[in-house]
């Protein structure tokens, strides 16, 4: 499973997770496996876990545990199958991991990185139908900028998509490398790499649609918690970040705290830690993914 994914943040958010060994704990992001094995290790006999996750390569990493059910499904859809399993009466915790495995970075053919040549796919999924060359190639100039801007936060978001739209014009653009030479000419000397990586980022957030599916994670997640249960989640940028802290401070991705008549809010969940628990200067060294990691901890308040 290391070979797969090396799991960020392990003991930190498992611990912060597991407060019953004999509970019923949800990773929404299987992967390889690595967040599930730890928490099936401080679990008893009588301790379950569901998992999640919509990339067959990572079901294939299932353990043989008699405690684990491992359920194929974007993690948007946690609160049906937590239902569906028979915990109507909600569950102990859920922890995700978000962002793309190393294995799906380090597979080439997969499209997620810049440093292969290969094709723009980036499906998480690698059943949907809309791949990173379809938006590229299809999307408006308009709507190119937009999910630059607003899901890599690209400089220059307008120009980019203006090449973009014009090497187009000239042949279709079908791999990582014609992506690149489509947009040589506005990469910044000394900083390719960072730049690029935003641009990858932007076209995998739109490809999977990541932003809807973590907005309707967050709500499921709280709707299947019982009470005094804890929602632990780690992201990578600074989008999913400030949706997952909006939605513990507030029950939505705005940030808007709404109250009831008594002056109390009605946010479902309540802060563990005020500011996140970044990762120790040992783990980045040993692990360069685990560099712009940050964990958040909320728990379910009494209704």
């Amino acid at each position: 499973m290391s070979e797969y994914h090396t799991s960020v943040l392990l003991d930190e958010s498992v611990s912060a997770l597991v407060g019953s060994t004999g509970g019923v704990y949800a990773d929404a992001t299987f992967g390889g496996g690595g967040h599930t094995s730890e928490i099936l290790s401080r679990l008893s006999t009588n301790g379950r876990v569901l998992a999640f996750d919509r990339d067959s390569d990572a079901i294939a990493n299932k353990p043989d545990d008699p405690r684990l059910t491992l359920i194929r499904s974007d993690f948007r859809w946690i609160h049906n199958h937590v239902i569906h399993q028979g915990y109507s009466e909600g569950i102990d915790g859920v922890l995700a991991d978000l962002g793309v495995s190393s294995h799906q970075f380090d597979t080439a053919e997969r499209g997620f990185s810049f440093r292969y040549e290969a094709p723009l796919d980036m499906r998480m999924n690698q059943e949907a139908q809309t791949t990173a060359a379809d938006i590229i190639n299809s999307y408006s100039m308009e709507d190119l900028e937009k999910i630059l801007r607003l899901y890599g936060e690209v400089d220059n978001s307008r120009r980019l998509a203006q090449m973009i739209c014009k090497a187009r014009e000239v042949s279709p653009i079908e791999t990582t490398t014609q992506l690149g030479k489509a947009i040589e000419s506005a990469l910044p000397k000394f900083a390719e790499h960072k730049f690029l990586a935003k641009v990858y980022q932007a076209l995998r957030i739109e490809v999977n649609q990541e932003m809807r599916s973590l907005e309707k994670f967050l709500s499921g997640a709280a709707e299947s918690l019982k009470p005094g249960g804890r929602l632990v989640v780690i992201t990578y940028h600074s989008l999913e970040d400030r949706m997952v802290k909006n939605f513990i401070k507030a029950g939505n991705i705005e940030g808007k705290v709404e109250k009831d008549f008594y002056g109390n809010s009605k946010a479902p969940l309540k802060a563990v830690n005020r500011k996140p628990i970044l990762p120790e200067e040992s783990e980045i060294a040993a692990n360069t993914r685990a560099r712009s990691a940050k964990l958040r901890i909320a728990v379910k308040e009494e209704q």
